[in-house]
């Protein structure tokens, strides 16, 4: 059995962890509001640009746009696939970074001509190590997604789509269902799909476009492509912040459970001591009485 200055030692050891992993958890959470309000601040907007977008679908069924060209005489092999991993920028997370390195690898094992773009320091290193090229980085973005990070995103796929060194673009990433449960989705996002965007019972009766519905669908889809981008951004973030919390808090649940056998250990050890220290008196007290 251990001694009681071990015993005490290990509890005090557990103790300074338990109190990080509780900081931590009371972090997240704080982040995860902050996040999600964010994001519900934002949503008007963009379902404004959704409703105007099929609003020129609508009433210019035959425009000609290339965010919408689907580039069907590429054969499927030939097509570049571009893809977005978001991952975070550190562990402590339970499995939300190995879920979606995991996702990746399964979606890019399907094609030979794949283009990779990262998202967060752990999935960076992880295909680094890997040797598996990152064709693009979006540093800093992961543990702070803001509109100016998912437009810079949205105008270096846009630009490398309209080129075509991009046919199809993917952004993996984890969504949050509900408070307990998140899914890693792989959606593309690049061509746009014209029945994505539900047809709607209000819209401009009369709308007019001016100079052109092409001018001013150049216009929109950029942003759109910015606030769905946007979007993922915070829902990774959430999703993070959120595998956090739950892996924080089962630590703590363990580190409160080993202070409750330590204790009672250290009880034990401590009882064993005294009567040990009791033996002794009485053993030396018949020696002097004999």
């Amino acid at each position: 059995m251990a001694n009681m200055r071990e015993i005490r030692t290990r509890m005090k050891s557990i103790q300074d962890i338990m109190k990080i992993t509780n900081a931590m958890y009371l972090i997240s959470s704080s982040k995860l509001k902050k996040a999600r309000k964010n994001l519900l601040a934002t949503e008007p907007y963009f379902e404004k640009l959704q409703a105007t977008i099929h609003d020129i679908l609508v009433r210019a069924p035959h425009i000609h746009q290339v965010f919408f060209e689907r580039r069907e005489d590429i054969e499927p092999d030939d097509r570049k696939k571009g893809y977005i991993v978001i991952t975070a920028d550190k562990g402590l997370a339970g499995a939300y970074n190995h879920n979606v390195i995991k996702k990746a690898e399964e979606d890019m094992g399907k094609s030979n001509n794949n283009y990779l773009y990262v998202v967060g320091q752990v999935g960076r290193q992880y295909f680094k190590r890997k040797n598996v090229h990152v064709d693009g980085e979006f540093l800093y973005t992961a543990q702070n997604p803001t509109m100016y990070r998912a437009q810079l995103m949205s105008e270096t796929i846009i630009d490398l789509f309209e080129k075509g060194d991009l046919d199809d673009v993917y952004v993996i990433y984890t969504k949050m269902i509900t408070p307990m449960k998140a899914e890693v989705q792989s959606v593309r996002i690049l061509p746009l799909e014209r029945r994505k965007f539900e047809r709607r019972a209000a819209g401009y009766q009369h709308a007019r476009f001016e100079p052109s519905a092409e001018e001013v669908m150049n216009q929109l889809v950029p942003n759109y492509l910015k606030g769905l981008l946007y979007g993922v951004l915070i829902e990774s973030f959430s999703s993070e912040q959120n595998a956090r919390m739950m892996a924080m808090e089962a630590a703590t649940k363990s580190a409160k459970d080993m202070l409750r056998e330590l204790d009672l250990l250290y009880n034990r050890a401590r009882q064993a001591s005294i009567t040990q220290e009791i033996t002794e008196i009485v053993s030396g007290a018949k020696s002097l009485k004999k």
